[in-house]
């Protein structure tokens, strides 16, 4: 990384996620003796990476010692138990980096006090660095701790930083849901296909490499989306014909519409049970 950090990088999860992170930091360049991993049972293929990069493993958070960054990377129903002995490794200079689904910054601040602390919402598609992640930083994160925390995320994909935390709501409803957006489309299409007279496997592989091919062109190509539909949909041919469906006012993007607000929603619900819950203890 082109930055230095002020301390060890604590990964506290090495799971699918955390796995992949560690993976794409290491592979980017920061030295296995930088990182630290807190896991009290990582997966033989994390186990191995540990043991071939040098990196330190602790079952538990380790007396004295004060992170440049601690990366959370555990379920959201964990957290509660994981983030409390995490404090002894907050300094002044520490900033933390939580990618838990709907626990809100007051949440994190209730167990590791006030300190420079980021939210961030990856998918996951991250886990083969071809995810997206949205972002947000409280305002105790200076500037060059913002730059550290954005290349430890773009190791997974690009990263986007939002102006509000309420906005990562939104984030989560669009991009960290939306990779089962695209998967139910898949079976969509494939389904389709089978009432169209294919035998269901041959629909279904047309359908999946439809779908990755279309997502493999859209990522390489300079144009937007709009352009690229454009580009394939000849006056009166078939495509036209189905996109006069899926374009009608009863088509997709209301749907699609119906679809992000009711991800949104929940996503605002779970934002405010956790901020209820640091309410109820006394912190806020």
């Amino acid at each position: 990384m082109s930055i230095a950090v002020s301390g060890p990088i604590v990964l506290v999860g090495a799971g699918n996620m955390g796995g992949a992170m560690l993976a794409g930091w290491l592979k980017s360049g920061v030295r296995g003796s930088d990182v630290l991993v807190i896991d009290p049972g990582p997966s033989p293929a994390v186990a191995k990476l540990l043991a071939d990069s040098g990196v330190q493993h602790a079952t538990v958070a380790p007396a004295g010692v004060k992170a440049g960054v601690i990366f959370v990377a555990v379920k959201p129903q964990v957290m509660e138990t994981v983030l409390p002995p995490l404090k002894g490794l907050v300094a002044p200079q520490t900033v933390i980096v939580s990618v838990a689904a709907g626990k809100t910054l007051g949440f994190i601040e209730r167990h590791l006090g006030e300190a420079a602390t980021v939210r961030a919402m990856p998918n996951t598609p991250a886990m083969i660095g071809r995810g997206v992640t949205g972002a947000f930083a409280n305002d105790r994160v200076s500037e060059a701790q913002r730059a550290l925390v954005h290349d430890l995320l773009k190791v997974s994909g690009p990263v986007e930083w939002v102006r509000t935390e309420a906005d990562i709501d939104a984030v989560t409803a669009v991009s960290g849901s939306g990779p089962a957006y695209v998967f139910y489309l898949v079976e969509c299409m494939a389904e389709a296909g089978r009432k169209a007279g294919l035998e269901a496997d041959l629909a279904m592989r047309l359908a999946r490499e439809t779908v990755a091919g279309a997502g493999e062109l859209l990522h390489q190509s300079p144009d937007d989306a709009a352009r690229l539909r454009q580009n394939v949909t000849s006056p009166g041919g078939t495509t036209a014909a189905a996109l006069a469906v899926l374009m009608a006012d009863d088509g997709m993007q209301p749907l699609f519409d119906r679809a992000i607000a009711a991800a949104r929603k929940r996503a605002e619900e779970l934002a405010g049970n956790s901020r209820r819950d640091s309410v109820s203890r006394g912190s806020l």
